[in-house]
């Protein structure tokens, strides 16, 4: 079942023959599907022989990714403690496909558990990877727009209020007034007065990749830019439960103000997503479910 309205899938014989048409080096690997446990919300992946993975939008959403991913991604790999996706290849459109594509590396390894990972050791890692990519000069980097992670929570409200009702005729394990309560104690946390730094956006466990518990590759810059850090500092929530949560909070090491605002961002994919993937994506909605639940307890 399609997960989005406007979503255009590509298959094994169009990447195939973009693969061909494009980069004839690569023109005699043979081209996979990767399974849906891997896929993510705005993208279809193929394995391109053993060693590259092509990346294909499915959805209009997602189409600045492949030219960003280009242009930034190789810039800020250097200062980073773990492998990042640069782009070996810029893929232009086709008759059959309208967006820009990218092939990357293949990076081998394991995703931590999905619905909650309780490893201290990797919290830290992948809070030492958010604290390298912070301190990267954000010089000239696209400045977070109003409603995207990294801008203020303010721009959100709308958007949570809007949902906020059509969460209340179902039962979801959470008292939606007191998710409201949550979220109002967020948007009073004070804003984000200093500079920008670069983020990441999604340090979701699904674009973490790790090599024998430990952090090995960071995937998925989708919502890379400059702004306010405190989307990364909400993969305590996101990403891990008992004493990993705590681990990432001392590790991150941001001042009340930035673990607020960390907790609201936290609370507005987990609460927009549980309607909109209610009955696509089963997954996402309870990941959605569980992050508000967390969120509750950390702020009643």
């Amino acid at each position: 079942m399609p997960l989005h309205d406007d979503e255009i899938r590509a298959t094994v014989d169009l990447v195939r023959r973009l693969v061909a048409a494009q980069c004839p080096q690569w023109a005699d690997l043979p081209v996979t599907a990767l399974s849906d446990e891997v896929e993510g919300t705005d993208h279809v992946l193929f394995r391109i022989g053993d060693h590259l993975v092509a990346r294909m939008p499915k959805t209009a959403s997602a189409v600045d990714q492949a030219e960003n991913d280009a242009r930034w991604l190789p810039l800020l790999a250097a200062h980073l403690p773990a492998r990042v996706p640069v782009p070996l290849h810029l893929g232009e459109p086709a008759a059959d496909y309208p967006w820009r594509w990218t092939v990357v590396p293949w990076v081998p390894g394991s995703t931590p558990e999905r619905l909650g990972c309780d490893d201290a050791p990797l919290a830290r890692d992948v809070a030492s990877f958010a604290r390298a990519l912070h301190a990267v000069d954000p010089a000239g980097g696209p400045v977070k727009p109003p409603g995207t992670r990294g801008s203020a929570l303010r721009h959100a409200d709308d958007g949570v209020r809007r949902v906020l009702p059509r969460l209340a005729e179902h039962d979801d394990g959470f008292d939606v007034r007191a998710a409201e309560a949550a979220w109002d104690a967020c948007l009073a946390a004070p804003v984000w007065d200093r500079a920008p730094v670069w983020i990441h956006g999604d340090l979701q466990p699904g674009n973490l990749i790790t090599d024998n518990g430990r952090l090995a590759a960071v995937i998925d810059f989708g919502a890379l830019g400059v702004g306010d850090p405190a989307p990364d500092v909400a993969p305590a929530f996101w990403t891990f439960t008992g004493a990993a949560r705590d681990a990432y909070r001392q590790a991150i090491g941001y001042d009340d103000a930035t673990w607020l605002r960390a907790c609201g961002w936290a609370l507005v994919p987990s609460l927009t997503g549980i309607d909109y993937y209610r009955h696509t994506f089963a997954r996402m909605a309870e990941h959605g479910r569980r992050m508000v639940r967390a969120v509750i307890a950390e702020l009643a």
